[in-house]
């Protein structure tokens, strides 16, 4: 059994641990408050927006003469992965897309740096949320937007953690374009409408926001993704911080109370010597 000494010095260790890791637990819950009022604030206007999207799309009699609707055979694929805890699910993704070129944008400083080993990056942005704005993200997406409309790319998808709670987050994989409107009966009813100006201009118009708005809400998931997981990971390291301490203590005061009844005993002993 370790000595008390040693036994103390292993608790101060842990204690002092356990104080970082609360700490950090503290600062990541509160940038994930932040966060996920950011999220929570902007799902309904890019579900609505999204929506309108469908609706006006789908109520088309033609095709929308847009370059982000083009459907053509897929050859070249762009992945945006959106890091930190996507790697293994990118994996997956280029294996079973091997009679596609898979191409990756990397958004985040680790996806990068374990990515390139593996696969080929097309264009990387390690300090998006550094300074997360929808004006930062529009120019990522704006490049990426001009590269399918040049026909570099024939799909773009995007792959990121959606954020639900602080200890869930949910591995997404969506179509960024082409957009392929889907026609049903509730899209129907967008025909009995006056549009002002024509409905493909609306589109037109409406279109390029959409697919900005859905990039950012990607990081945005992300974002809160990331800060949910780290508080979640600092908080089970406190609670086993505080159990392997309590260990600690329970270990100390049974080998303190050893020492003491030996330190009796040795005295009785002595005590007998001399009597006898």
């Amino acid at each position: 059994m370790a000595n008390l000494k040693e036994i103390r010095n292993r608790i101060a260790s842990v204690s002092s641990t356990m104080q970082i890791t609360s700490a950090m637990k503290m600062v990541s819950a509160a940038k994930l408050k932040k966060a996920q009022d950011a999220i929570t604030a902007m799902r309904p206007y890019s579900d609505k927006l999204t929506e309108l999207i469908q609706n006006l799309s789908g109520s088309l009699d033609g095709d929308t003469p847009n370059p982000y609707t083009q459907v053509r055979p897929v050859i070249k694929v762009l992945l945006i992965a959106v890091t930190s805890n996507i790697i293994k699910a990118v994996n997956q993704y280029v294996e079973s897309h091997s009679n596609h070129e898979v191409h990756l944008l990397t958004l985040g400083k680790k996806g990068d740096d374990i990515l390139a080993k593996k696969h080929k990056i097309a264009e990387n942005n390690n300090g998006i949320f550094d300074d997360l704005t929808f004006a930062n993200s529009s120019e990522i997406a704006q490049k990426f937007m001009d590269a399918f409309a040049n026909k570099e790319y024939d799909k773009v998808e995007v792959i990121y953690n959606s954020f639900k709670n602080a200890a869930t987050q949910l591995v997404l994989t969506e179509t960024v374009m082409p957009i392929v409107a889907e026609k049903s009966e509730a899209t129907a009813g967008a025909g009995d409408y006056i549009f002002e100006p024509t409905q493909e201009e609306i589109i037109s118009e409406l279109l390029p926001k959409s697919i900005k708005m859905q990039l950012y809400k990607a990081l945005r998931d992300s974002f809160a993704s990331e800060h949910g997981a780290r508080m979640t990971a600092m908080h089970k390291a406190t609670d086993n911080a505080t159990e392997l301490r309590d260990q600690l203590k329970l270990t100390y005061n049974k080998a303190r109370q050893a020492s003491i009844t030996n330190e009796i005993l040795e005295i009785v002993g002595g005590a007998e010597a001399l009597n006898g």
